[in-house]
C-alpha cells in the first residue's frame, strides 16, 4: 500500500501531500481520493471535481505513456490562493502539447483517447512540465473556489 505523508498547515503556510503510487491503473483511484481529501480538508479549496478529473488524467497518462519505469509520485500543494498538483514519472520526454503556445488539434470524436491534455489545458489556471533528476514533473494549478455566500 502506498504511503502518504501530510504536513499540517500553519496559519498561511501551504499544506503538502506527497504519495508514491504504483505504476498501474490502480494509481488513478488512489490519486483521486488523495486530491479530494486534500481539498476537502483545506480552506479555501479549489474545485474538487475539476482537481480530481485533472489529477486522474495526469496519473493515467503517466501510467500509460511511461513504460512501467518506477513509481509515479503525486504531490499536492494547497495554498490560500488555490492548489498545485504535480505528477512525477521516470520518462524524460515532454507530455505532448501540454505547454505548447499553440493549441493542439481538436481530438477525433470517434477516438477513445486524446482528450486528457486538452482538458488539463482548458480547465486549469496554468499547466506545464519540467525536467527532474529522475524524469519529469507534469503539473497544473487551480485557483481557490469562490465561496457562495
Amino acid at each position: 500500500m502506498p504511503e502518504a505523508h501530510a504536513i499540517a498547515p500553519a496559519a498561511e503556510a501551504p499544506a503538502w501531500w506527497h504519495i508514491a503510487l504504483p505504476h498501474t491503473t490502480a494509481a488513478v483511484p488512489i490519486a483521486r481520493a488523495l486530491i479530494r481529501t486534500a481539498l476537502t480538508d483545506s480552506e479555501p479549496a479549489a474545485d474538487c471535481d475539476t482537481a480530481e478529473l485533472l489529477t486522474a488524467e495526469l496519473v493515467a497518462n503517466a501510467v500509460e505513456h511511461t513504460g512501467g519505469r518506477g513509481p509515479i509520485e503525486l504531490m499536492v500543494e494547497v495554498r490560500p490562493e488555490g492548489c498545485r498538483v504535480e505528477v512525477h514519472d521516470r520518462a524524460p520526454s515532454p507530455p505532448g502539447s501540454l505547454s505548447s503556445p499553440t493549441p493542439p488539434p481538436v481530438p477525433d470524436p470517434w477516438q477513445e483517447g486524446g482528450r486528457g491534455l486538452l482538458l488539463i489545458r482548458t480547465l486549469s489556471e496554468a499547466c506545464g512540465h519540467r525536467p527532474t533528476d529522475r524524469g519529469k514533473a507534469v503539473w497544473f494549478r487551480l485557483p481557490a473556489a469562490a465561496v457562495a455566500g
